[in-house]
């Protein structure tokens, strides 16, 4: 407990940090400080990245990397200053790129500085780094790259997405769907060539809708379209703008509708 040599082999500068602190002991008062409040950072932070909340997730990612800079983690500061100036421009695709690499180093923090102090090392879950459902495959339906990435980045670490930008395309997946590997599908309405409703005609007339859950997303307001929509035996219907909360609501009611 409290070797200093074992902060500074994992290149904590508590050299740096002793030239705002004064010595170790309040160092190590603030380090346990630290320890305590942590856990409950990081899954605050997590909390805005998934509800896209980009100003608290700047917020809280700003006192990260004070935090950080003040205690010697020289690169969890680093990493977070980036995440900082990337959420502050609404960047939500850096945000998601680079969040694993976000908690990693937290974590190392978190192991490297409990045992300095002789604490329990209590890591951070990142449940967005679980492989649950590697096989499964969403297909999403959207003529709109913006989205069809978006989805990419919340559901690649837990599901296989494949993705249509038209009904014509994702009528012609499904149709290649010979080993069944497709456990629900997110379709736009508004889609040039083939639009959503004439996929929702295919289903209805191959039968499909008790082979595949469907569930629309959309940025129709038009309560009479949404009211067409729901005419057929979807799951749900879900409009944009929305965030990477309510989208796994969703996709996780669709794939296990029973």
């Amino acid at each position: 407990m409290n070797d200093v040599n074992k902060l500074i082999e994992n290149k904590i500068d508590v050299e740096k940090s002793l030239e705002l602190f004064g010595d170790m002991e309040t160092y190590n008062e603030t380090l346990e400080e630290f320890l305590n409040n942590i856990n409950t950072k990081m899954n605050d932070i997590k909390k805005y990245k998934e509800s896209s909340d980009m100003a608290n997730y700047a917020i809280l990612v700003h006192s990260l990397k004070s935090d950080s800079k003040y205690l010697g983690f020289t690169e969890l500061a680093e990493i977070s200053y980036n995440h900082e100036m990337e959420s502050k421009n609404n960047n939500i695709g850096y945000v998601y790129d680079h969040y694993d690499e976000l908690v990693k180093e937290a974590n190392r923090i978190i192991e490297i500085t409990s045992l300095y102090m002789g604490k329990e090392v209590k890591t951070i879950n990142n449940n967005s780094s679980q492989i649950i459902n590697k096989g499964k495959q969403i297909l999403v339906v959207d003529d709109s790259n913006v989205i069809r990435i978006f989805m990419q980045k919340i559901f690649n670490n837990s599901y296989d997405i494949i993705m249509a930008a038209d009904g014509l395309e994702a009528i012609s997946i499904l149709e290649n769907d010979k080993e069944d590997k497709i456990a629900g599908i997110l379709l736009d309405l508004n889609m040039p060539n083939v639009d959503g409703f004439s996929v929702l005609d295919y289903f209805n007339n191959h039968n499909l809708f008790s082979k595949y859950p469907v569930s629309i997303i959309t940025g129709e307001d038009n309560d009479d379209i949404i009211n067409k929509a729901r005419k057929y035996p979807i799951i749900d219907v879900l409009c944009k703008p929305f965030n990477e909360r309510d989208i796994k609501m969703v996709v996780e009611k669709t794939v296990n509708y029973k």
